[in-house]
């Protein structure tokens, strides 16, 4: 007979309900049937007294497997071994790649000094997607448009849809990729290593061939025709981009306010053309075009002196020599356009260039003595006098009118401006006066630590008919009787209690100062004289025994 947990009466409240172990069915019961379309709920079928949701009672060996099974499902299977995480082929092979040397053989058409090219070219095959990429090396003055041949893609294999991969590569093999049949050579040690790891046997490596067209450019087949003068071909392939230097000194000393001027001398080797460039100094008062004469070929010597000179333009016709290498020997003057040019030194490749083509030259740089005339020497002078102080702004603003065109602001000290902020020592003062009026006026002197400035402030006093407020603003006030061009300013070791300060033509006499004054003037008593510290210790009836600084001596 099964129980009915609710016949006992226990309220359903936490400590007070109870988990049926006999019952097996865990679904929701349908409680509701439709009728004409209304949902009724349904009567129960079984018995008064017995629950429709309670099974049969479990038999006692069910109820002992159900007690001490460890359920498998939950915790897993002590036996069962763990499994290795999975990595994902973009985390594992990021970053690897092979590499291939390979090269094409391009055929040339229509041209009777060769027959095909050899191009060489680098594949990478990206691991992570097995996607492929050729790319060319450049080749200076090739003519060839070089670098990516193919980009970064799956590369089909045939024509049923597939791709290469990293087993169809090997050395000594052809690759045909787009028409185009590409011969792999040799490969670098990562994909050796790699191939080999993965059980590829890699075939012998092979060298690259000869370019036949590159060899013939270096080395060209013999002519039987007539030589011209000189291989343009053969110099532009040599000498690009390699120029003699010469340091000179262009004396036009005879021209109306002519002097001498460095100016450098660029030799072209490549087309034997002549550059020369002005050395511009700022503050020199020329103007910034340094080109003195543009790159061109200068004639040395004409065929005919009678033929007239008033042309634009010369032309080969009419030049029987140009200038060369051996015109330029360093220590001589060489004449250009009219133009003397004193050759006085030359950078290092211009000296190996001498001593490789010309031994016989001998390259000796001259030390040139700086000749300064009287119009730069005075020059020089007056850039150094300065002006006397006119009074207007401060000495500081004033200065850099006469330093620059475009005055900039003085320069400050960081440093003690980060070190003093908000540092501000505080005095007491009265005024100084023959007028009877000024008797009561009573001020407070503030000085700045981190800029050294003065403000004074005036303190109102009721029915004296001033008003008061800020009599001084902030600045530097020199001390009486200092010159205007180098003044001496007030520090904090000439505030002494009953010192008289002079501000500007009015005199202030010092009565007391805060505590903080005395703090920071003992802290740095290897600066204040030993006077201003007693005088402000005697006023603040601070000892110099046992207190500290700052400390009231009762």
């Amino acid at each position: 007979m099964s129980w009915n947990w609710n016949s006992h009466g226990l309220p359903f409240l936490p400590g007070y309900t109870f988990r049926d172990v006999t019952k097996s069915a865990f679904h929701r019961p349908q409680t509701l049937d439709y009728r004409n379309g209304y949902a009724l709920p349904r009567r129960p079928t079984v018995g008064i007294g017995q629950d429709p949701l309670l099974s049969e009672q479990l038999i006692q060996q069910q109820l002992s497997e159900l007690v001490f099974e460890t359920p498998d499902l939950t915790y897993g299977s002590c036996d069962e071994s763990l499994s290795e995480d999975f990595i994902p082929a973009h985390v594992a092979l990021d970053k690897k790649v092979l590499r291939f040397f390979a090269y094409f053989q391009e055929d040339i058409l229509y041209s009777p000094d060769e027959v095909y090219r050899v191009r060489p070219v680098v594949v990478y095959y990206y691991l992570e997607d097995d996607s492929m990429c050729f790319i060319e090396p450049m080749v200076e003055n090739s003519g060839i448009p070089q670098g990516k041949r193919i980009k970064r893609q799956r590369l089909p294999k045939n024509e049923h849809g597939e791709y290469y991969q990293w087993k169809d590569l090997n050395l000594s093999m052809d690759l045909e990729v787009y028409g185009v049949k590409y011969h792999i050579t040799q490969c670098d040690a990562f994909t050796k290593e790699f191939m080999e790891s993965e059980g590829i046997i890699l075939n012998e490596p092979e060298q690259m061939p000869t370019d036949p067209y590159s060899k013939l450019r270096k080395k060209p087949q013999p002519c039987y025709t007539t030589p011209s003068e000189f291989d343009r071909m053969h110099q532009f392939l040599t000498m690009d981009r390699k120029v003699l230097r010469f340091f000179a000194l262009w004396d036009d000393t005879d021209s109306l306010y002519g002097e001498t001027k460095p100016v450098t001398i660029h030799y072209y080797l490549v087309d034997d053309t002549v550059e020369v460039r002005e050395v511009h100094e700022p503050n020199s008062g020329c103007d910034p075009f340094p080109v003195l004469m543009r790159r061109q070929r200068l004639p040395k010597k004409m065929k005919s002196e009678t033929f007239p000179s008033c042309v634009l333009e010369l032309s080969k016709d009419e030049v029987d020599e140009y200038y060369s290498p051996k015109d330029f020997q360093v220590g001589q003057t060489v004449k250009l356009l009219g133009r003397r040019f004193l050759l006085h030194d030359c950078d290092g490749f211009t000296k190996e260039y001498f001593q490789k083509n010309h031994p016989d030259m001998e390259i000796k740089p001259t030390e040139v003595s700086k000749k300064v005339d009287r119009t730069q020497e005075r020059k020089k002078v007056e850039y150094f006098i300065i002006p006397p102080y006119n009074g207007f702004g401060s000495l500081e603003d004033s200065l850099q009118n006469c330093l620059s065109l475009i005055p900039e602001p003085p320069k400050k000290n960081v440093l003690k401006m980060l070190e003093n902020d908000h540092k501000v020592l505080r005095y007491s003062a009265r005024l100084d006066s023959q007028n009877p009026k000024d008797e009561g006026r009573r001020f407070v002197l503030s000085y700045f630590l981190s800029s050294d400035m003065i403000s004074i402030f005036e303190k109102s006093t009721r029915n004296s008919g001033i008003i008061g407020g800020k009599f001084l603003e902030k600045t530097r006030v020199p001390k009486p009787g200092c010159p205007v061009e180098n003044p001496e300013f007030y520090s904090p070791a000439d505030f002494a209690i009953g010192a008289t300060v002079e501000v500007f033509s009015h005199r202030f006499v010092l009565t007391n100062a805060d505590r903080y004054v005395l703090s920071y003037l003992e802290s740095n008593a290897s600066q204040i004289p030993s006077q201003t510290l007693e005088s402000l210790r005697k006023k603040l009836n601070v000892g110099t025994a046992n207190n500290q600084p700052g400390d009231r001596n009762d």
